[in-house]
């Protein structure tokens, strides 16, 4: 297999998309609104990637953005596993069952990445996650129903998914409720955002993220 190595094309606009999100954003109610910003540190970010390779062949974290890739030729993330590639990060230390937890994000999907799952709520009856968040030709999809109708390629976008347990999720994207979703059931929730290969997927699946955070509302 020919190694391919993603290019980093996006850093020089991280700062003016950021300015971008305060624009849009002014005036409209925040969703971090009401919640409270829980302590992290690298511990908090656990990888996952091919058990076969080097964790930096499949992950970079450089100037405060986290990149994450994977093939489709690749292995699971552990010898064991039947499940699809995979290079994601797993949020520890903050596992839950119940209450109201928010994920936080800024994302970015390169060109041509499609059919991939770029974050998820793992926990559910009869599933395994409660919530997935898709990409398939630039459209961010939950499961297989659209999220928004503007694809994400190509820029950075604001990811903000707030679980009230036993009750929805609620999806907004640059600071606007784009979606809501019924609670899944299950309990012993947890966060993961990266690449996990879905259906119809491209050879090469990429995203990458900065400035992530976890939510508790009392």
């Amino acid at each position: 297999m020919i190694a391919i190595n993603p290019s980093p094309r996006f850093l020089s606009t991280t700062f003016v998309w950021f300015a971008v999100f305060i624009t849009v954003c002014k005036g409209d109610p925040d969703p971090t609104d009401g919640f409270t910003a829980v302590p992290l540190d690298e511990d908090n970010f656990k990888k996952q990637w091919p058990y076969n390779v080097d964790l930096s062949a499949r992950y970079s974290f450089e100037y405060g953005i986290r990149r994450l890739w994977v093939y489709s030729s690749d292995k699971p993330f552990k010898r064991d596993s039947d499940t699809k590639p995979r290079t994601e990060i797993r949020m520890t230390g903050y596992d839950y069952s119940d209450g109201i937890w928010q994920f936080e994000g800024y994302g970015y999907v390169p060109n041509g990445t499609t059919g991939v799952s770029i974050m998820q709520i793992f926990g559910a009856d009869n599933y395994a996650t409660s919530f997935m968040l898709h990409v398939y030709d630039g459209q961010l999809m939950y499961y297989n129903r659209k999220v928004m109708e503007h694809d994400i390629y190509e820029r950075w976008f604001r990811l903000n998914v707030i679980h009230t347990v036993g009750q929805g999720i609620t999806v907004f994207i640059d600071g606007i409720q784009k979606y809501v979703a019924n609670d899944r059931g299950g309990k012993d929730h947890y966060f993961k955002f990266g690449v996990y290969m879905q259906e119809d997927s491209s050879y090469l699946m990429e995203s990458s993220w900065r400035d992530v955070k976890i939510y508790n509302k009392s």
